[in-house]
């Protein structure tokens, strides 16, 4: 409750607003049937017709007032959830921009999009019926109870145990029902993973022929969904009928009580209308404030997943506040890992461990090494997706902790192992890393990157569109694209992670070539499996279970790094085989 209360505050005066003519449509709706019960009277007693048509009119006047504070009440509602959900969701979407990679995890991905998408839907929709439907009921009580007691006491009594009553039962249901909400929200973040996983894997499901498989998974998660659903459903129609059976027991009471009430002179006919009426609508919105309540523990329980995204510390934070030290830019060593070492949070063991090295401008510093000996965890570090665990990673001679994460990529351009791109087009993707650049620098980066002539090709050039994840492009083109889109920026360092691992060997040294002249001026990392895609870099880094076991040139290692020999000599050796 506090989390709404705190997107709520500073709409307060819309908030205000709605409630105000909330209460002005209530009143005006119990205010009614007196003047009804007052016109029924009058017509019995033998009253003029002008003091019926001036009652008529009251009436008339208080259900147009009536109707115009409802319609403004449900647009005033409408636009408050509307405006808090908005909050919510940017909120959402920028505490997802600081998470690592390790606090995506805690969370998945699945799952931050169900809490952005249907938790915050559900939110808004309890708001709106909470409004409309739960707000009233405390004022409908005290005015209809206060009219009935004034008409008749044992009627007002009557209606008063009813009420508790159901009050009770609808507790009662209310604490039976809230587990079984807060299990939907998790088969509801199953659901889309299952879902998640089955569109994006869909060429490996259909490769090896699991589509009855991942069919039976899906309709496992749809089964648990719709039986968790179905039992909170029954608690629905038991709160339903049993509310209606009292409605009736009470319309009873009345009708057989009411008899001897209006002999004895207490009551008069129109008098036992306005109570029926004020009952039904006791009751109606009684019964509509318990649906509205019973769907609330899921409201609270997607409250309070936002809550746990938006409390949650991120693992990598700014240290400062806003602008960074300055950096001494003329120093030849532009990065240097300083007795590097890194373990993840739910690791036992370091996956890298004792790391000295230093990145020259103008200089290619290679990465090599088996699988899993952490080569893609040293791009992490430099980007700060983690923190090191000991030692430190410095830019430019200052510690990337000591910069905000801002400063720090704004030094850097990264192009990951699986290349990907934005829906939209050549155009806007390559920008994405420099706004600012002209078509001719745009041109000029697909050429490097060996890019040119293919998209030259295309019939719309670099407006030619891009599907989600560059599904429409080839392995190889989306890796040329996102190094082009590196190029663009023309940063300090530029780390490839795995970023050759697609292109042919022709085109591999054709990049390199051409790249060597274009970042001449910055630090180059390249992260690769293939020798060949190294041996000409200016120093190698050998890594062999998180550790450094060799570092130098191409013919050095080859001397004196067993580690390398080895990889040079099995990729030789295949190279020849085929």
């Amino acid at each position: 409750m506090k989390l709404i209360l705190h997107f709520i505050k500073p709409h307060w005066k819309l908030c205000a607003a709605a409630i105000f003519l909330l209460i002005i449509d209530v009143a005006g709706a119990l205010f009614i049937p007196t003047l009804a019960a007052e016109m029924l009277n009058m017509g019995t007693s033998g009253a003029t017709f002008d003091d019926i048509v001036r009652t008529g009119i009251q009436m008339g006047a208080i259900s147009i007032l009536s109707g115009i504070a409802a319609i403004l009440g449900g647009y005033s509602c409408a636009v408050l959830t509307a405006r808090v959900g908005k909050d919510m969701r940017v909120a959402i979407y920028q505490k997802s921009l600081v998470l690592s990679v390790y606090d995506f995890r805690q969370f998945g991905t699945a799952s931050i999009t169900t809490r952005t998408v249907s938790d915050i839907t559900t939110i808004q929709f309890a708001m709106t019926s909470f409004i409309q439907m739960v707000l009233p009921v405390p004022i409908i009580f005290i005015i209809a109870l206060t009219l009935t007691f004034r008409l008749d006491a044992e009627m007002g009594w009557i209606l008063l145990a009813v009420i508790l009553v159901v009050l009770l039962i609808a507790r009662f249901i209310m604490k039976s029902a809230a587990p079984l909400f807060k299990k939907l929200q998790k088969l509801l973040d199953r659901m889309t993973t299952v879902l998640l996983e089955n569109i994006t894997g869909v060429r490996v499901v259909r490769a090896f022929n699991n589509e009855n498989h991942e069919e039976m998974r899906m309709g496992a998660a749809f089964k648990k969904y719709a039986e968790t659903s179905i039992r909170a459903n029954r608690y629905f129609a038991n709160l339903d009928g049993l509310s209606f059976f009292f409605i009736n027991l009470f319309i009873i009471l009345v009708y057989w009580l009411s008899g001897g009430r209006i002999s004895s002179g207490h009551l008069q006919i129109g008098d036992i209308t306005a109570v029926i009426e004020y009952a039904l609508m006791i009751l109606f919105f009684l019964m509509m404030a318990q649906m509205v309540i019973l769907t609330m523990p899921r409201a609270l329980e997607c409250c309070e997943r936002i809550r746990n995204v938006l409390d949650y510390t991120p693992e990598i934070r700014d240290m400062v506040a806003s602008n960074s030290p300055r950096a001494n830019t003329q120093d030849k060593a532009v990065l240097a890992f300083q007795d590097v070492s890194f373990r993840f949070a739910d690791a036992e063991e370091d996956t890298l461990r004792n790391l000295n090295f230093i990145c020259n401008r103008g200089e290619t510093t290679a990465i090599i090494g088996g699988t899993g000996s952490g080569k893609s965890t040293i791009a992490s570090l430099i980007l700060r997706f983690h923190d090191v665990t000991q030692g430190k990673v410095c830019l430019n001679g200052i510690d990337i902790r000591e910069m905000t994460q801002q400063s720090l990529r704004d030094h850097l351009a990264y192009v990951q192992q699986k290349a990907f791109l934005f829906s939209g087009t050549i155009a806007s993707n390559l920008r994405y890393s420099n706004k600012n650049a002209s078509d001719k620098e745009l041109m000029h980066a697909l050429d490097v990157a060996q890019a040119g002539e293919f998209v030259r090709s295309l019939p719309d050039g670099l407006n030619s569109f891009v599907a989600q994840g560059g599904t429409n492009f080839s392995g190889g083109q989306k890796q040329r694209l996102s190094i082009a889109r590196a190029l663009v920026k023309k940063p300090e360092v530029y780390i490839f992670d795995d970023s050759f691992s697609a292109l042919d060997f022709k085109t591999d040294a054709a990049l390199r070539k051409a790249l060597a002249k274009e970042v001449k001026d910055a630090a180059v990392i390249i992260i690769a499996q293939r020798v060949s895609t190294i041996q000409h870099a200016d120093q190698i880094i050998v890594l062999h279970e998180g550790q450094m076991v060799g570092i130098g040139k191409h013919e050095e290692l080859l001397q004196n790094c067993s580690v390398y020999k080895e990889i040079y000599e099995s990729q030789t050796k295949e190279a020849q085989e085929s």
